[in-house]
């Protein structure tokens, strides 16, 4: 089924799982339903891999082909269907603004409450990869390879083949759930050109700004708060013109201001992605937003003479710069035109802030990394490093909790634990079997041995930092050591945590077995309730010595 599968559906599926783990709900996990919303490009797959194989034809059958496996029509229901998601699944079409117009389509279902999350985005992958193009004059395509919006050179732009996904919720749900939030959909606005431009496939001034007008209107904001603006941006020498026009038209309507708003493509960096250009613009904002940068739109030198830039709100962003909102919160706004006349626009907001994390009790944490194969385990693990390495102010604890509850439990595991995310970092590179433990899955059925040792293991402090922050193990520590109190002459507290400068008469004191092996035992029997409260339960226990009466 893979090998006949349209590499846009597979990659969709992909970006599709990406994005869930990225949210921290990955597939099972999440209570509610998830609807699903995107579309593909023009299944060439089909033309030129699987058409070309007339055994596989007969095989499998051209109905199965096509429709299953290959038709447009198949590959938000195929993402609904593997990871069991229950909301809408609606497949989008309206060509290049087809993702920007799915996460339209997102948005209304969970504010009608039909999905309590959904996936939206494109996927676009032409077929053969790599075969260039032949340069044609008043064409689309650029002539000499780059994509240079808003440029004076600006003839044309380049495709590319790519994949996007944005998973959204309900502001209210995600801040109760405490979600890692990128940005916030303020509002949105989907029209069309009707007849109001010079051909079908022309471009109309009329149509584009009255979306972004009734987006500002959706979002309740003015035009003069909006920072920066991710534009349809293909580097045509009409098009471009023409987008611009649009939105100095739609900001005219509520300020005269001049040159306060960056405008940039991303298509100067990938190229156009045709339906899954409008998530990656919109990709690129929310990461702005994220990390307060405006990042540059490449290929731009100087503007097009076309491009009344003095007198509009606009300005190039021609390097990376730090998003500095002059209004009020940062936002942003994010265009995609669809070829038919589809007009998509999305204003954005930065994230409310975070309330930061309590502080963990505990100062070592457990990272859990886990995969179908141990090549990805390896993958997985080097991704993890190098990210805790680029952020060392990371908190482990927050790490520690994301890999545990927001990640698949997959076949292969690891495990190691670390103090500091340097230390993980050094740990996962390293890859010691004496701290690094990988192993397979084992199953739900696997039976748990306590062992229980003797005399000889006890010494001071044993198990301290246990006593400090877990009440459990506390709670029968401090039973056993009362009872002990009343049968022997001395203080066992004083022997298990003796005073600062103590430790080694304590550790005299605890060669004597009528001090010693009691301690043992009161301190595995709270180490084994503790256990029993995290719901390890042993199927069969052993004892060595005093470990016995354990």
């Amino acid at each position: 089924e893979a090998a006949i599968l349209d590499p846009q559906h597979r990659k969709f599926l992909e970006v599709s799982w990406e994005g869930l783990e990225n949210a921290g709900h990955p597939p099972g996990s999440f209570a509610g339903d998830i609807g699903v919303f995107g579309g593909c490009g023009m299944g060439s797959y089909l033309y030129f891999n699987i058409c070309s194989n007339p055994a596989l034809v007969d095989d499998v059958g051209m109905f199965l082909l096509r429709h299953t496996g290959n038709d447009k029509d198949f590959m938000t229901t195929r993402v609904s269907h593997v990871f069991d998601l229950t909301g809408p699944s609606v497949n989008v079409q309206t060509a290049c603004s087809t993702s920007l117009v799915a996460v339209h389509a997102a948005r209304e279902a969970l504010l009608r409450g039909e999905c309590d999350m959904a996936l939206a985005g494109g996927s676009t992958i032409e077929l053969p990869q790599g075969r260039g193009y032949l340069y044609k004059e008043n064409e689309i395509l650029s002539p000499d390879g780059h994509c240079h919006a808003f440029d004076h050179r600006a003839q044309g732009t380049v495709f590319g083949s790519g994949a996007g996904v944005v998973v959204l919720r309900r502001l209210k749900d995600a801040l109760a759930d405490g979600d890692h939030i990128h940005a916030v959909i303020r509002g949105v606005a989907v029209n069309n050109d009707g007849a109001s431009k010079a051909s079908y496939l022309a471009p109309s001034v009329d149509g584009q700004a009255a979306a972004v007008k009734r987006a500002l209107d959706d979002a309740g904001v003015k035009a003069e708060t909006i920072d920066y603006v991710e534009c349809h941006g293909t580097g045509t020498y009409l098009g471009d013109p023409i987008e611009v026009a649009a939105l100095t038209e739609a900001f005219r309507a509520s300020t005269d201001a001049v040159g306060f708003c960056k405008i940039g493509s991303v298509k100067t960096n990938i190229g156009h992605l045709d339906t899954a250009s409008g998530v990656a613009s919109l990709i690129k904002v929310a990461l702005g937003l994220t990390h307060k940068e405006i990042p540059p739109s490449l290929g731009y030198e100087a503007p097009n003479p076309a491009i009344d830039f003095e007198t509009s709100p606009f300005a190039v962003a021609d390097r990376l710069s730090a998003w500095v909102s002059h209004k009020g919160p940062r936002r942003g706004g994010v265009t995609s035109l669809g070829v038919g006349g589809t007009n998509a626009h999305i204003v954005l907001e930065e994230a409310p802030a975070r309330a930061p994390s309590d502080e963990a009790d505990w100062p070592f944490q457990l990272l859990t990394l886990s995969a179908r194969a141990t090549g990805a385990l390896d993958d997985g693990s080097a991704r993890l490093a190098a990210y805790l390495r680029a952020h060392p102010e990371a908190d482990l604890a927050d790490v520690a909790w994301t890999l545990k509850e927001g990640r698949a439990a997959l076949p292969k595991r690891r495990v190691v634990v670390a103090e500091t995310p340097g230390e993980a970092a050094d740990l996962l590179e390293e890859g010691n079997p004496r701290r690094v433990f990988s192993h397979d899955d084992l199953g739900p059925g696997v039976d748990i041995a306590f062992l229980l040792p003797g005399g000889g293991a006890q010494y001071p402090n044993m198990g301290r930092d246990l006593y400090e922050t877990e009440p459990v193990f506390a709670e029968w520590m401090d039973r056993g050591l009362d009872y002990l109190a009343t049968k022997i002459d001395t203080d066992p507290r004083a022997l298990w945590l003796p005073e600062p400068g103590q430790e080694a008469a304590a550790e005299a004191a605890l060669r004597k077995p009528s001090a010693q092996l009691p301690l043992i035992m009161i301190l595995e029997y709270a180490l084994a309730q503790l256990w029993l409260s995290w719901g390890v339960k042993p199927a069969v226990l052993i004892g060595h010595s005093m470990g016995e009466n354990t």
